[in-house]
């Protein structure tokens, strides 16, 4: 079967087909996959019947993991909630050890609400994360889609004068921010020294097509030059223009779909779903290839 890409919405999004990500993959696949990703950003694959090591054999095909990255307890996990997965794999599901839904009361379970807001994966680290290889294992009956939004589509759409504004601007990004949003601020010491903000460019170039974005996310709370009521304000604006329709995808998961997108180039939100359905979702997730503030806008 021949490899085939399908835009699911113009140049954003991209359904493949003729790929078993199962198996190894030929270099043909390996470079259809890459130039898929550089064109439309967001990849889906259907009916990818995936295990662990699989998830990671397949990831590795186009770069390095990002640096401990499935090697923690994620969200806030107690060891009683903590599963065991395989090598490099995030536990982004909602499940405890006996495959039972976490309890609303949860800490974990409330930190990870804040995924339904707007993000880009690890803005909050120095280097933030270029692919996120998801694999939908158990779906619930209803809800849980992932939405994309093209930040390269919408920086193009952005007035001039608020491309000049915007583009030499400096955010600081950390966990702190996109958690008090959602009124988590249940943070000891040590998690805020841990949570300490990094700085990113407000817009960047992806280094494979030199293509100009923005780079905006929950975990942004802080402009640099700017006050901080006018520099959210400016993050809100930029963000409800960068989300509107028009530059949006939602993905409605099937089971064994596999998505990938490109944080280099998107953001995304998870939408609400039955917290008493399970719902469990595998995570890898690519090293970035340096600092943004180290880029020239």
């Amino acid at each position: 079967m021949s490899i085939s890409i399908t835009p699911m919405r113009q140049e954003f999004a991209g359904e493949v087909s003729g790929i078993d990500c199962t198996r190894a993959l030929t270099p043909e696949a390996v470079r259809a996959i890459q130039d898929g990703m550089d064109r439309y950003a967001v990849l889906v694959f259907h009916d990818q019947d995936l295990t662990d090591e699989q998830q990671r054999a397949f990831t590795l095909n186009f770069g390095e993991i990002e640096p401990g990255f499935g090697k923690s307890r994620i969200h806030f996990r107690t060891e009683h909630e903590a599963r065991a997965l395989g090598q490099g794999i995030g536990d982004f599901s909602n499940l405890d050890p006996e495959g039972k839904p976490l309890a609303g009361t949860s800490r974990a379970h409330m930190f990870k609400l804040a995924d339904r807001l707007w993000h880009s994966d690890s803005s909050f680290k120095a280097i933030p994360a270029s692919w996120s290889i998801l694999s939908g294992r158990t779906i619930p009956s209803w809800g849980g889609n992932t939405e994309f939004a093209d930040m390269r589509s919408a920086y193009d759409a952005l007035d001039e004068r608020t491309k000049a504004q915007i583009g030499d601007l400096v955010c600081h990004h950390s966990q702190m921010y996109s958690r008090e949003k959602i009124g988590f601020v249940d943070l000891d010491n040590n998690e805020r020294a841990d949570f300490r903000p990094v700085r990113q460019r407000l817009v960047r170039r992806h280094p494979n097509t030199g293509r100009a974005s923005l780079f905006l996310s929950s975990h942004a709370g802080l402009v640099e030059g700017m006050s901080i009521p006018e520099g959210r304000m400016l993050l809100m604006d930029l963000t409800e223009f960068a989300t509107q329709p028009r530059f949006v995808y939602s993905h409605q998961w099937r089971r064994h779909d596999l998505v990938i997108w490109d944080n280099q180039a998107t953001m995304h939100r998870g939408r609400p779903h039955d917290p008493n359905e399970a719902r469990d979702i595998r995570q890898t997730r690519l090293a970035g290839p340096g600092e943004t503030i180290e880029q020239i806008a």
